[in-house]
């Protein structure tokens, strides 16, 4: 058997500070830069490791 509820009041919405988007920029561009760097650092390490392995 379904229960019935009933529409709860909610609370008035709070508007949050301004979000720093030089801020989040900055962390963004670093985010990206470590990613570039770890996958041309994965790539040397295969091809080294090819060239050491290699039958």
């Amino acid at each position: 058997m379904a229960t019935k509820h009933r529409p709860e009041h909610h609370a008035e919405l709070q508007v949050e500070s301004p979000m720093d988007y030089a801020q989040h920029e900055a962390t963004y561009d670093g985010f990206l830069v470590a990613v570039k760097w770890s996958v041309i650092g994965l790539a040397v390490t295969a091809v080294v490791l090819y060239f050491l392995i290699k039958p």
